[in-house]
């Protein structure tokens, strides 16, 4: 008689022991946060352009990225890691923002991007607050006279393929009982190239955008006319990707500091002596000495250091600041800020409350 006892049973349950484990292995990747493994890569995979969106993200002459939106990657880059240089930008078509995101290609999209209903429930992405106001407009050449989008009556528009003004046209056609041909272009060259050589009577697109374009591309602002805002006004925000509440939040939290700061008149140029007065008497503004850094409590919940307000501020800026050095009185495009501005300006801009 055999007086072991059988290990038939322990081996059964070994094997389902580890069955069950790398059943769950996946998930357990997967609950891993983006910031995680950002810290773990030591670099930010930001999202670019196949191209220039003049403005918003371009290459200058010596080949680094600029622009609005890469401003948030930099600032990103700078809570994490104390500098916004730590950032890989990937360039990519409109169409292929939502696909890398996904893929994991890249961590975020900061690129123009529309906050949806369509893009929150049937992409597996979650957006941040809104970081810019923009509504979609017409351009037209104001040698044809048209005064108003129902004038477009029987054209060829021309607009940027894979972004959320084509469906916001086919809308608008419906609702104002309007016809006419749309042509879509996936490189921002080539679609302003097909306008401006005759091959559109309309350039449909989101207005600052617009701006940008006639302020670069014409010697007389004054041959092309932005009709009044006739399609829709959208906010843009940030993509990540789903599910993942502590990158979501590290990100919505970037772009309110920013916001903040200048609503409380810190700026890059003035951070460093509102900190030092701060660190020799923090008891005179407990709430800014938390907020700068020099006490504790914007950090650690957010997986950030305590200073990193600091940081983003001194490395990139407060919004206005951002504003007015890509799109604004400091750039070539002058853009004015409508929209944009602060909500105690009169503006749509406002974020959510450091307690």
């Amino acid at each position: 008689m055999n007086t072991f006892p059988s290990l038939t049973p322990l081996l059964r349950w070994t094997a389902s022991a580890f069955m069950a484990i790398a059943a769950i292995s996946p998930a357990m990747a997967q609950s891993k946060s983006t910031l995680d493994a950002i810290k773990d890569r030591g670099n930010l995979r930001c999202s670019a352009h196949n191209g220039s969106f003049p403005g918003f993200f371009e290459v200058d002459d010596k080949g680094a990225w600029k622009g609005f939106d890469i401003q948030f990657c930099k600032a990103l880059s700078a809570a994490i890691f104390g500098s916004p240089e730590k950032v890989t930008y990937v360039p990519l078509s409109w169409a292929q923002r939502f696909p890398s995101l996904i893929s994991g290609d890249v961590d975020v999209v900061f690129k123009a991007t529309g906050w949806t209903l369509s893009r929150d429930t049937k992409q597996k992405i979650d957006f941040s607050i809104p970081y810019f106001v923009g509504g979609f407009q017409f351009m037209v050449p104001t040698t044809s006279k048209i005064k108003t989008g129902k004038e477009l009556n029987g054209a060829t528009v021309c607009t940027a393929s894979g972004t959320s003004i084509e469906p916001v046209l086919a809308d608008y056609t419906a609702s104002e009982k309007v016809k006419f041909q749309i042509v879509t272009y996936e490189k921002s060259e080539e679609l302003q190239g097909a306008y401006f050589a005759g091959r559109c009577d309309a350039l449909a697109g989101w207005g600052p955008s617009l701006a940008v374009t006639r302020a670069q591309k014409v010697k007389d602002p004054a041959s092309q006319t932005i009709l009044p805002i006739s399609l829709s006004l959208e906010p843009v925000a940030a993509a990540v990707r789903q599910d993942d509440k502590k990158f979501r939040t590290a990100v919505n939290w970037v772009i309110a500091a920013m916001i903040r700061a200048e609503e409380l008149g810190i700026t890059s140029s003035n951070v460093d002596a509102m900190r030092a007065q701060l660190t020799s008497n923090p008891a005179s503004n407990p709430g800014l000495a938390k907020f700068l850094g020099v006490q504790k409590g914007v950090g650690a919940e957010l997986g950030l250091p305590d200073t990193w307000v600091y940081t983003v501020i001194k490395s990139v800026g407060n919004y206005g600041q951002v504003y007015e050095r890509e799109l604004g009185a400091g750039s070539p495009y002058k853009l004015d800020r409508a929209s944009n501005r602060l909500w105690k300006n009169g503006g749509l801009i406002y974020g959510p409350v450091f307690d």
